[in-house]
């Protein structure tokens, strides 16, 4: 079949995260439907994951053209550019404080800016608790997307905007995403100037870093007066079972982990120990790179179902840069095919040599230099 106008297509965008939700607003902007179906019950399932930070020269773009980053500004904490080097005693050896007017990356946690983008997006856009299985039809179209509780719809286009776990990617590519040998523990700290001021100390307003070449720590501070810490280690993926534990075996967990931190200082230990409730397991994955795929008329992907790389600064603002040129080059074309070729051609070679530049890159978390740790996404798809 012909491919239809963008303004015609049944438009299907697979995860409502900020990638999703950003190519969604553009596109309602540009007065092209859509719809994005996402497998969470409801906005408040799950807790979305820490702070990140939107970069002028990526994320900011997509906000501008969604029309939301005075909204933004109104919500980021520009005193979140803060950053701290210790060592493993506690000791400062490096501090980068944001001038008054730096808004080159200001923070705003995650639940924040998805929030954002939910209430721009015109009622009814996201339909909550559909968890797609697979995607079948011919190449050219009509698609059909099946969900795990047993529908079916028919579809003109498949954004995958899912995640590192992407049930759409496999529409277009094997590859599967590999663990990278580095993984993060995360512990999360509540009323942190009542209750933990020590910690609060340490970190600062931004971000506090510390490793010593086989372990580390990153503390970043989030809105509400909340911190969390990624405890950094190379270990296997399924560690904590290894040892015969959860991660909700909170008290055995923090035993092993003060048997590896032993060195460290007991005022560096209490990120590690000190938590308010059971930490959470987010081992790091990463694509093959490069990854790339044949063009498909009627799929396509962005953000970490694209480029799945470690954490370092760019994943979010990524997939935000990826849905507003998808959005952009849609409201632009005549037909949808005409819309994929011309996003793939900018977001392939960008997130090949975004991808090579980082590969490797989550052995940089735990180097005693400081790394950018600009992008703490939730690890979940």
């Amino acid at each position: 079949m012909n491919s239809v106008a963008p303004t015609r297509a049944r438009i299907s965008i697979i995860g409502a995260g900020p990638g999703g939700l950003t190519c969604a607003r553009i596109l309602q902007r540009r007065g092209i439907a859509v719809t994005v179906y996402d497998r969470d019950p409801g906005p408040d399932a799950r807790n979305q994951g820490g702070t990140l930070d939107l970069h002028a020269d990526n994320g900011q773009i997509a906000l501008r053209e969604a029309g939301l980053l005075d909204e933004f500004f109104e919500l980021a904490r520009p005193e979140g550019q803060e950053m701290r080097q210790l060592d493993p005693v506690g000791t400062m050896t490096s501090h980068k404080v944001p001038e008054a007017d730096e808004f080159f990356k200001p923070e705003i946690d995650r639940g924040q800016l998805r929030d954002l983008l939910l209430d721009s997006l015109q009622p009814g856009t996201v339909r909550w608790g559909q968890a797609l299985d697979t995607t079948s039809g011919p190449a050219d179209g009509p698609r059909q997307l099946h969900f795990t509780d047993g529908t079916t719809i028919e579809t003109d286009l498949v954004i995958g905007a899912d995640g590192a776990f992407s049930r759409v990617r496999p529409a277009l590519s094997p590859a599967v995403p590999q663990y990278t040998g580095v993984s993060f523990l995360e512990a999360r700290f509540s009323d942190v100037e009542n209750r933990h001021p020590e910690i609060a100390e340490l970190v600062g307003q931004g971000g506090a870093h510390a490793a010593d070449g086989n372990r580390g720590l990153f503390a970043q501070r989030n809105s509400g007066d909340h911190i969390r810490v990624y405890i950094i280690q190379r270990v296997p993926v399924d560690w904590i079972s290894q040892s015969g534990l959860t991660a909700g075996d909170t008290d055995a967990v923090r035993a092993q982990l003060l048997d590896e931190y032993k060195h460290w200082s007991p005022r560096m230990c209490r990120m590690i120990t000190d938590n308010d409730g059971p930490y959470v397991d987010r081992p790091i994955f990463a694509l093959p790179v490069p990854h790339t795929w044949e063009h498909n008329p009627t799929v396509t992907l962005l953000g970490d179902a694209a480029h799945l790389m470690p954490p370092l600064g760019v994943g979010v603002n990524l997939a935000m840069l990826d849905a507003g040129e998808l959005a952009i080059a849609l409201a632009d074309s005549a037909t949808v095919d005409d819309a994929i070729r011309t996003y793939e051609k900018t977001m392939l070679p960008r997130s090949t040599e975004t991808a090579r530049i980082l590969e490797g890159g989550a052995e940089h978390l735990l180097s005693a230099d400081i790394p950018d740790f600009g992008d703490h996404r939730d690890a979940q798809p």
